[in-house]
């Protein structure tokens, strides 16, 4: 069974910026394709980011420019490089997978975690 967990979140001053990790195992890694999600009071889950199998990646136009997915197959995990965080950018991020090409999709997914971003 995949299990995916989430490292890295926490607080910080609008235009700082925080890295998150989401570490895989249970399954071969390189086959999946990985997405950064996150749910914020009030609002619908949106995705983040995703990067498949082949390394091609693909943003939220709320984010792009900003933040960054990278994955690293020999070490089965999934990063996420959020730079000039915005208060609208707080919320409880997870990382989720699915087999490659079935990006945004949280067939699998961690707990999660808090990303708080203060005026």
């Amino acid at each position: 069974q995949v299990q995916l967990v989430e490292s890295g979140g926490g607080s910080v001053q609008a235009g700082g910026s925080l890295s998150l990790s989401c570490a895989f195992s249970g399954d071969t890694y390189r086959r999946y394709c990985m997405t950064w999600f996150r749910q914020s009071p009030g609002k619908e889950r949106e995705g983040v980011g995703a990067v498949d199998s082949d390394t091609s990646k693909s943003y939220a136009d709320s984010v792009k420019g900003r933040f960054t997915i990278t994955r690293d197959n020999a070490k089965n995990t999934l990063y996420l490089q959020m730079n000039n965080l915005q208060p609208g950018d707080t919320g409880l991020y997870y990382c989720a997978a699915a087999l490659s090409p079935r990006c945004y999709s949280d067939r699998f997914r961690g707990q999660g975690t808090q990303v708080t971003v203060s005026t």
